[in-house]
Order: C-alpha cells, then sequence, then structure tokens
C-alpha cells in the first residue's frame, strides 16, 4: 500500500497497489479465507498477506470481517427506507446518534432532496416499524418522514468495487553478448 495521497479523490484516499487491491477483492468475497489462499491469489506467503492485511486495517481500508445474514430467516421480516427531514442543521447529530444506538437501524447517509437523513432498517414485523418509526417521529428536530417498505430485493451488494491496477510488464532480462548462456 502506498502512502501517497491522491488529491483528485479527497485528502483520505489511499492509492492501493495491484496486491493490495487483489487481496481487499478477495477478502470481501470471502471473509473466511485463509491465509495461504490469499497468498495463492497475490502470489506471496501467507505471512506475507497477514502483513499487508494488518497495514490495511491500521490504514482504516478494512474496518471489519463480517457475515451476510439473511433477515428474513433469522425473524426479521420487513427492511424499510426511512426518510427524514430534519428541522435545522444542529439537530442532525443527535438523530444519527440515536439511530447508531437502534440495532434495528442498519445504515444512516445524509442525502440531498426532500430528505435530510436516510434511514435502513429491518424490523420483525409492521408493528415493530411503526414503533420506530413513532419514536423518531417524536424526537425534536424531526420535522417528518417517509417510509418505504421493500416487497422484494433484487440483489443487496455488500463488497466495495476495487480498482484493480493493471500488472507491470515482466522486466526482460540482458543477456551478455560475449555469454550467451
Amino acid at each position: 500500500m502506498s502512502p501517497s495521497r491522491r488529491k483528485d479523490l479527497g485528502d483520505d484516499t489511499v492509492s492501493l497497489d495491484r496486491i493490495d487491491s487483489l487481496l481487499l477483492e478477495a477478502i470481501q468475497l470471502d471473509a473466511k479465507a485463509s491465509l495461504a489462499a490469499l497468498g495463492e491469489v497475490v502470489e506471496l506467503s501467507p505471512p506475507a498477506v497477514m502483513e499487508r492485511l494488518k497495514k490495511l486495517e491500521q490504514a482504516g481500508i478494512i474496518r471489519g470481517y463480517h457475515a451476510h445474514v439473511d433477515g428474513r430467516r433469522v425473524g426479521l421480516d420487513i427492511a424499510a427506507f426511512i426518510g427524514v427531514a430534519v428541522q435545522s442543521p444542529d439537530r442532525m447529530a443527535e438523530i444519527q446518534e440515536w439511530g447508531g444506538t437502534r440495532p434495528d437501524v442498519l445504515e444512516c447517509h445524509h442525502v440531498t432532496g426532500a430528505y435530510t437523513l436516510l434511514l435502513k432498517v429491518k424490523t420483525r414485523n409492521t408493528g415493530a416499524l411503526e414503533e420506530l418509526v413513532n419514536a423518531l417521529r417524536s424526537m425534536d428536530g424531526v420535522r417528518a418522514t417517509d417510509t418505504m417498505i421493500v416487497f422484494s430485493t433484487a440483489f443487496e451488494r455488500t463488497p466495495i468495487p476495487i480498482e484493480v491496477p493493471p500488472e507491470a510488464p515482466a522486466k526482460r532480462r540482458r543477456t551478455n553478448k560475449n555469454n550467451p548462456s
């Protein structure tokens, strides 16, 4: 991983080399992959892979390792998106913090458009969703909410697309004209 920052993409974007990019692709697809299996992908030894992963973790690029759980199979049958209109910007942090304390609020995004925040939630049933929305609406600073219940999900991606730099051309070995071996 190169410590250089790419100014065109923001101050906290890190330029990744080919090996780090390939490791990130592989680990996102299978967080349980062994160091040996990852080493085969990037042609490094398991200890070298471990060192690369530690550096990616320390840089904050890898923030954790997770299982992708089917909410419906564990009783969280209702998925919904809630648009939240906030009365003033000084109330936004409090609402975001509230969402962060709720296990049924999976994501919270500051967005453009009619709403200030967009929440992704999963609940057991519509009664639990109603309780969540009522709690949200009762907060100071919440002007309005708009709840969209998900009927079905065609796909849900968690891996981040990683741009893998092209492989560098192999260096040619020079031959000695006097010794053609």
